[in-house]
């Protein structure tokens, strides 16, 4: 029976998609795939039954059904009481345990990991160095594009690894770096004994949000364009210049929400002209009646929330960054962007299959 440790270099990199997208795969190749995540951060109740959200979700999508108990066998914050010595020796026995129970029948198991590879996990002595060497599993780390790839953290990451590290999976890779990520990092990495096993490029309909969620996650309120509130927001822009600028500026970014004050009616009605998929008001100021009539006729949601300009866009970032994987038509496509990336047969091999 093989293991793959899926590992991340920071939170909110893609563990999920790659953990079932890999998953798929295995199961058309004809494996039998068993799934744990040794630890939880986001408890939820299913049944009576407290387990991990992110769990129960990759569970759904791989067609299995072990127990909750079991394949999140540790869940924050209830055991940050597990601070003794002795506690954390428990703890990463009891994930072993599981580990050994679900792993009965299966031909591989996928354990997603939590956070940082390096410290997530640490309170409780189940990190990802930990669970690696205890476990006796490869590890596939996972490296997101956020201004840069992190190659340091990825050497750093084999010092400790040594040959249990299967490779690495570049995710979220926009394209003006995909050329300097093919010819430059991928040979000094390989030069490294880092085998790089795919770049994953960038797609906004992953992080992409409907306007009714966005402005529940900010905090905020549609006043107007309500029957539209369903349209997808990918990315999004700050309407704060003079209107010839902004006009120049907006053309560039489709299907990007416009997060403007609330008192730049210019502002707002050339971002509801222009057709943009969601309009964010920000200062708590209601929209006159001209923005709402234009708002209902082009069918674009218009969300009034009460912090600045600056503050909306700081949460906007945050909320693409962390959009979870939920729907159907976005899970097909991850996984067809992760199958037409990852070297497959080279990931196998790594596991002695």
């Amino acid at each position: 029976m093989k293991g793959l440790y899926i590992g991340s270099t920071g939170s909110w990199a893609g563990k999920n998609l790659a953990v079932m997208a890999i998953g798929l795969w295995l199961q058309r190749e004809g494996l039998r795939v068993g799934y744990m995540k040794p630890l939880g951060v986001r408890p939820k109740t299913v049944d009576e039954v407290v387990g991990d959200e992110d769990a129960f979700f990759v569970q759904e999508v791989l067609g299995l059904e072990d127990d909750p108990a079991l394949v999140t066998p540790v869940i924050t914050p209830a055991n940050l009481r597990t601070c003794s010595l002795a506690d954390r020796k428990n703890e990463l026995e009891y994930v072993a345990t599981a580990y050994e129970t679900l792993s009965r029948g299966r031909d591989i198991m996928l354990i997603s990991g939590c956070g940082e590879f390096l410290h997530s996990g640490r309170h409780a002595g189940i990190e990802g160095p930990a669970l690696v060497r205890e476990l006796g599993l490869k590890a596939l780390i996972v490296d997101r594009y956020d201004s840069a790839l992190h190659y340091d953290t990825l050497l750093g990451y084999h010092e400790i690894l040594e040959d249990a590290l299967a490779g690495v999976l570049f995710n979220d890779v926009p394209e003006d770096y995909l050329r300097d990520a093919e010819d430059i990092l991928v040979p000094y990495l390989a030069e490294h004994d880092i085998p790089a096993l795919g770049i994953v490029p960038r797609d906004r309909l992953l992080n992409a949000i409907k306007a009714v969620e966005l402005a529940w996650r900010l905090g905020g309120r549609i006043v107007s364009g309500n029957r539209e509130s369903g349209r997808i927001v990918e990315d999004f822009l700050i309407g704060t210049m003079q209107v010839d600028n902004f006009m120049s500026h907006f053309k560039q970014h489709a299907n990007s929400a416009t997060i403007v004050g609330g008192d730049r009616t210019d502002l707002q009605l050339v971002a509801l002209e222009g057709q943009c998929p969601c309009l964010i008001l920000t200062g708590n100021i209601t929209p006159d009646e001209i923005i709402r009539a234009r708002s209902e006729a082009r069918g674009v949601p218009v969300i009034v929330v009460r912090e600045d300009t600056y503050s909306v866009a700081r949460k906007m970032e945050e909320i693409l960054n962390s959009q979870k994987l939920r729907e159907l038509v976005k899970i097909r496509r991850a996984a067809q962007l992760v199958d037409n990336a990852l070297d497959y047969p080279a990931l196998k091999a790594k596991l002695g299959f």
